[in-house]
């Protein structure tokens, strides 16, 4: 290493965060990170020298306090945004409005914050670029029943990584959809029997057998890794999918010849095209 990174994940206490944030250490790097509630995985992280700040990313004053402490520290290279809750679960007509308004603004409104509040502190100095990666969920193609808030939040995040793509060229934005992963993000699925219709059922078959099923985590941090580790040029303003993705191969390289390609964009336009 030229120097030593500095890397950041918001909520470091999420199963991929942690993951993540285990191999990084692992790797020499310097991490940070915020946790909402301190269990022995974030406990296990501070052993490994990760600094890590408690954060309510439903409260505006806990996020702001957060930023004002990652913001005293080295500047980072990575940024890492992993929060993710699916509640509430449900018809839209059947979710109490205001868990289903606190839902946006955990999944997207208080993410954006964070990358707002951080991105003046980003490492400029090397001559690679700092990078920023979100999460993105179902929904981008079909329409995702009874999570209409999670959906919502994380078409709207894919969105904003193009915009920020757009806006700020001197750093990469990505968002991963990183698949069925067996993460404890499905708790709420499962505890939701009867909200979570058909997505119930899918949940318990995916998680099944210890989650054989499931896209592997290690996967999951090795793509993250390539992501954060790719050019701009290549990964910037998209969104990848794990699962789907040839991301271990040379293939990659072709989505390069189209900036349409991996972003969100209406579907059928041709249809009323004349031949030209």
């Amino acid at each position: 290493h030229m120097h030593n990174y500095h890397k950041i994940i918001i909520s470091i206490s999420s199963d991929i965060g942690f993951n993540l944030a285990k191999d990084w250490l692992n790797n020499g790097d310097r991490v940070s990170g915020t946790y909402r509630t301190k269990t022995d995985q974030c406990k296990e992280l501070e052993a490994l020298g990760a600094k890590l700040i408690k954060c309510d990313l439903s409260d505006i004053k806990s996020i702001d306090d957060s930023i004002r402490e990652l913001n005293k520290l080295q500047k980072w290279d990575d940024l890492v945004v992993a929060t993710g809750s699916q509640e509430p679960i449900g018809k839209f007509i059947d979710c109490n409005i205001d868990a289903w308004s606190n839902s946006i603004n955990v999944n997207f409104i208080s993410q954006i914050r964070f990358i707002h509040g951080l991105l003046p502190n980003r490492n400029l100095k090397d001559s690679s670029s700092p990078s920023v990666l979100m999460f993105a969920g179902g929904g981008t193609n079909n329409a995702t029943q009874d999570y209409s808030a999670y959906t919502i939040s994380k078409i709207a995040s894919i969105k904003m990584v193009e915009l920020f793509d757009a806006e700020i060229t001197d750093t990469s934005f990505s968002i991963l959809g990183p698949g069925w992963v067996k993460t404890k993000i499905h708790d709420s699925t499962i505890q939701s029997k009867n909200a979570a219709g058909s997505n119930y059922f899918k949940t318990i078959e995916m998680l099944e057998a210890e989650g054989k099923k499931c896209y592997p985590m290690e996967k999951v941090i090795d793509c993250c890794n390539w992501i954060l580790s790719s050019d701009r040029e290549l990964v910037g303003g998209r969104n990848f999918s794990s699962v789907f993705d040839p991301w271990e191969s040379d293939d990659i390289e072709k989505i390069k010849d189209n900036p349409n390609n991996f972003k969100l964009r209406r579907f059928g336009n041709e249809i009323f095209k004349e031949n030209e």
